[in-house]
Protein backbone atom coordinates (compact mmCIF):
# COMPACT_ATOMS: atom_id res chain seq x y z
CA UNK A 1 0.00 0.00 0.00
CA UNK A 2 2.84 2.38 0.85
CA UNK A 3 4.23 2.14 -2.69
CA UNK A 4 0.94 3.44 -4.09
CA UNK A 5 1.09 6.67 -2.11
CA UNK A 6 1.98 9.66 -4.30
CA UNK A 7 5.38 11.28 -3.80
CA UNK A 8 3.77 14.61 -3.03
CA UNK A 9 1.58 13.05 -0.32
CA UNK A 10 4.63 11.43 1.24
CA UNK A 11 6.52 14.73 1.23
CA UNK A 12 3.61 16.53 2.86
CA UNK A 13 3.46 13.77 5.47
CA UNK A 14 7.17 14.22 6.14
CA UNK A 15 6.60 17.95 6.45
CA UNK A 16 4.12 17.09 9.21
CA UNK A 17 6.70 14.97 11.02
CA UNK A 18 6.40 11.49 9.50
CA UNK A 19 10.04 10.44 9.09
CA UNK A 20 9.08 7.11 7.50
CA UNK A 21 7.55 8.98 4.57
CA UNK A 22 10.89 10.65 3.87
CA UNK A 23 12.66 7.29 4.05
CA UNK A 24 10.22 5.96 1.47
CA UNK A 25 10.93 8.87 -0.86
CA UNK A 26 14.66 8.27 -0.58
CA UNK A 27 14.23 4.57 -1.38
CA UNK A 28 12.12 5.41 -4.42
CA UNK A 29 14.31 8.06 -5.97
CA UNK A 30 17.86 7.73 -4.61
CA UNK A 31 19.08 5.58 -7.52
CA UNK A 32 17.57 7.73 -10.25
CA UNK A 33 18.85 10.98 -8.76
CA UNK A 34 22.31 9.48 -8.32
CA UNK A 35 22.39 8.30 -11.95
CA UNK A 36 21.37 11.76 -13.11
CA UNK A 37 24.11 13.41 -11.07
CA UNK A 38 26.69 10.84 -12.20
CA UNK A 39 26.02 11.43 -15.86
CA UNK A 40 25.71 15.18 -15.46
CA UNK A 41 28.94 15.61 -13.49
CA UNK A 42 30.87 12.67 -14.92
CA UNK A 43 32.47 12.00 -11.55
CA UNK A 44 31.45 9.21 -9.17
CA UNK A 45 32.62 10.85 -5.93
CA UNK A 46 31.09 14.18 -6.86
CA UNK A 47 27.78 12.47 -7.69
CA UNK A 48 27.76 10.72 -4.31
CA UNK A 49 28.50 13.95 -2.49
CA UNK A 50 25.86 15.86 -4.42
CA UNK A 51 23.33 13.12 -3.76
CA UNK A 52 23.80 13.60 -0.02
CA UNK A 53 23.56 17.37 -0.43
CA UNK A 54 20.36 16.96 -2.43
CA UNK A 55 18.60 14.99 0.30
CA UNK A 56 19.91 17.36 2.96
CA UNK A 57 18.41 20.23 0.98
CA UNK A 58 15.12 18.35 0.81
CA UNK A 59 15.19 17.97 4.59
CA UNK A 60 16.02 21.63 5.15
CA UNK A 61 13.32 22.75 2.71
CA UNK A 62 10.61 20.47 4.07
CA UNK A 63 9.09 23.18 6.23
CA UNK A 64 8.31 25.37 3.22
CA UNK A 65 7.42 22.57 0.78
CA UNK A 66 4.19 22.93 -1.18
CA UNK A 67 2.96 20.46 -3.78
CA UNK A 68 2.87 23.01 -6.60
CA UNK A 69 4.80 20.72 -8.94
CA UNK A 70 5.65 17.04 -9.08
CA UNK A 71 8.01 15.97 -6.31
CA UNK A 72 10.44 14.55 -8.86
CA UNK A 73 10.57 17.88 -10.69
CA UNK A 74 11.42 19.59 -7.40
CA UNK A 75 14.12 17.06 -6.51
CA UNK A 76 15.76 17.14 -9.94
CA UNK A 77 15.77 20.93 -9.76
CA UNK A 78 17.60 20.79 -6.43
CA UNK A 79 20.07 18.18 -7.69
CA UNK A 80 20.70 20.01 -10.95
CA UNK A 81 21.29 23.38 -9.27
CA UNK A 82 23.66 21.87 -6.70
CA UNK A 83 25.61 20.19 -9.48
CA UNK A 84 25.87 23.37 -11.52
CA UNK A 85 27.01 25.36 -8.48
CA UNK A 86 29.63 22.75 -7.60
CA UNK A 87 31.01 22.67 -11.11
CA UNK A 88 31.19 26.44 -11.30
CA UNK A 89 33.02 26.64 -7.99
CA UNK A 90 35.34 23.82 -8.93
CA UNK A 91 36.03 24.82 -12.53
CA UNK A 92 39.45 23.20 -12.67
CA UNK A 93 37.76 19.80 -12.55
CA UNK A 94 35.59 20.43 -15.59
CA UNK A 95 37.91 18.27 -17.65
CA UNK A 96 37.07 15.32 -15.38
CA UNK A 97 34.19 14.35 -17.64
CA UNK A 98 32.36 11.23 -18.67
CA UNK A 99 34.83 10.97 -21.53
CA UNK A 100 37.71 10.77 -19.07
CA UNK A 101 36.09 8.07 -16.95
CA UNK A 102 35.85 5.70 -19.89
CA UNK A 103 39.46 4.72 -19.28
CA UNK A 104 38.69 3.46 -15.78
CA UNK A 105 37.33 -0.07 -15.89
CA UNK A 106 35.26 0.29 -12.74
CA UNK A 107 33.69 3.59 -13.75
CA UNK A 108 33.02 2.38 -17.28
CA UNK A 109 31.09 -0.61 -15.98
CA UNK A 110 29.17 1.51 -13.53
CA UNK A 111 28.12 4.01 -16.16
CA UNK A 112 27.23 1.44 -18.76
CA UNK A 113 25.22 -0.71 -16.41
CA UNK A 114 23.05 2.17 -15.25
CA UNK A 115 20.87 1.99 -18.37
CA UNK A 116 18.30 -0.74 -17.67
CA UNK A 117 16.64 -2.67 -20.47
CA UNK A 118 14.76 -5.52 -18.75
CA UNK A 119 12.54 -6.15 -21.78
CA UNK A 120 15.38 -6.57 -24.24
CA UNK A 121 15.57 -9.76 -26.26
CA UNK A 122 18.98 -11.50 -26.25
CA UNK A 123 20.09 -10.06 -29.60
CA UNK A 124 18.89 -6.55 -28.69
CA UNK A 125 20.51 -6.86 -25.28
CA UNK A 126 23.81 -7.66 -26.97
CA UNK A 127 23.43 -4.56 -29.14
CA UNK A 128 22.67 -2.47 -26.07
CA UNK A 129 25.74 -3.81 -24.27
CA UNK A 130 27.93 -2.68 -27.16
CA UNK A 131 26.20 0.65 -27.53
CA UNK A 132 26.12 1.83 -23.93
CA UNK A 133 29.81 2.69 -23.44
CA UNK A 134 29.84 4.54 -26.77
CA UNK A 135 26.67 6.43 -25.90
CA UNK A 136 27.98 7.37 -22.46
CA UNK A 137 31.18 8.68 -24.02
CA UNK A 138 29.18 10.67 -26.57
CA UNK A 139 27.00 12.11 -23.80
CA UNK A 140 30.09 13.38 -22.05
CA UNK A 141 30.98 15.45 -25.11
CA UNK A 142 27.65 17.27 -25.23
CA UNK A 143 27.42 20.84 -23.93
CA UNK A 144 26.06 20.77 -20.38
CA UNK A 145 22.76 22.42 -21.29
CA UNK A 146 22.08 19.76 -23.94
CA UNK A 147 23.26 16.89 -21.77
CA UNK A 148 20.96 17.72 -18.86
CA UNK A 149 17.92 17.97 -21.14
CA UNK A 150 18.74 14.66 -22.82
CA UNK A 151 19.29 12.91 -19.48
CA UNK A 152 16.08 14.18 -17.93
CA UNK A 153 13.98 13.35 -20.99
CA UNK A 154 15.43 10.04 -22.16
CA UNK A 155 16.87 8.48 -19.02
CA UNK A 156 14.35 9.73 -16.48
CA UNK A 157 11.20 10.28 -18.52
CA UNK A 158 10.67 13.90 -17.46
CA UNK A 159 8.31 15.81 -19.73
CA UNK A 160 9.54 18.88 -21.61
CA UNK A 161 7.32 21.19 -19.58
CA UNK A 162 8.85 19.90 -16.35
CA UNK A 163 12.38 20.06 -17.75
CA UNK A 164 11.72 23.73 -18.44
CA UNK A 165 10.92 24.14 -14.75
CA UNK A 166 14.03 22.23 -13.69
CA UNK A 167 16.39 24.18 -15.95
CA UNK A 168 14.66 27.56 -15.76
CA UNK A 169 14.40 28.10 -19.51
CA UNK A 170 11.37 28.22 -21.85
CA UNK A 171 9.93 24.93 -23.07
CA UNK A 172 10.80 25.76 -26.68
CA UNK A 173 14.43 26.23 -25.64
CA UNK A 174 14.34 22.83 -23.96
CA UNK A 175 13.03 21.23 -27.16
CA UNK A 176 15.72 22.96 -29.22
CA UNK A 177 18.44 21.70 -26.88
CA UNK A 178 17.02 18.20 -27.13
CA UNK A 179 17.07 18.38 -30.92
CA UNK A 180 20.68 19.58 -30.96
CA UNK A 181 21.65 16.85 -28.50
CA UNK A 182 20.07 14.14 -30.66
CA UNK A 183 21.77 15.49 -33.79
CA UNK A 184 25.16 15.56 -32.07
CA UNK A 185 24.73 12.07 -30.64
CA UNK A 186 23.71 10.66 -34.04
CA UNK A 187 26.86 12.11 -35.58
CA UNK A 188 29.09 10.77 -32.80
CA UNK A 189 27.55 7.31 -32.94
CA UNK A 190 27.85 7.26 -36.72
CA UNK A 191 31.51 8.27 -36.43
CA UNK A 192 31.98 5.32 -34.08
CA UNK A 193 30.48 3.01 -36.70
CA UNK A 194 27.11 2.61 -34.98
CA UNK A 195 24.13 3.20 -37.20
CA UNK A 196 20.73 1.72 -37.99
CA UNK A 197 19.37 -0.74 -35.42
CA UNK A 198 22.27 -0.20 -33.07
CA UNK A 199 21.54 3.51 -32.87
CA UNK A 200 17.90 2.76 -32.08
CA UNK A 201 18.60 0.46 -29.16
CA UNK A 202 18.64 2.49 -25.91
CA UNK A 203 14.96 2.09 -25.12
CA UNK A 204 14.19 4.73 -22.51
CA UNK A 205 17.67 6.13 -22.89
CA UNK A 206 17.99 7.32 -26.46
CA UNK A 207 14.90 6.04 -28.20
CA UNK A 208 14.87 8.88 -30.72
CA UNK A 209 18.45 8.61 -31.91
CA UNK A 210 17.60 6.93 -35.16
CA UNK A 211 15.32 9.80 -36.14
Amino acid sequence: MVESVADETLMLAYKSGDVRSFEQLVRRHRGAVYNFLLRLSGNRQRAEDLLQETWLKVVRSAGTYEARARFTTWVYTIARNLCMDAMRKDSYRKADSLDATQGDGEDERALGEKVPSPDALPDRAAHAQALRPVLEKALGKLPMEQREVFLLREYHGVQFKEIAQVTGVPENTVKSRMRYALEALRKQLAAAGIEGDMAEEPKGAASGLAG
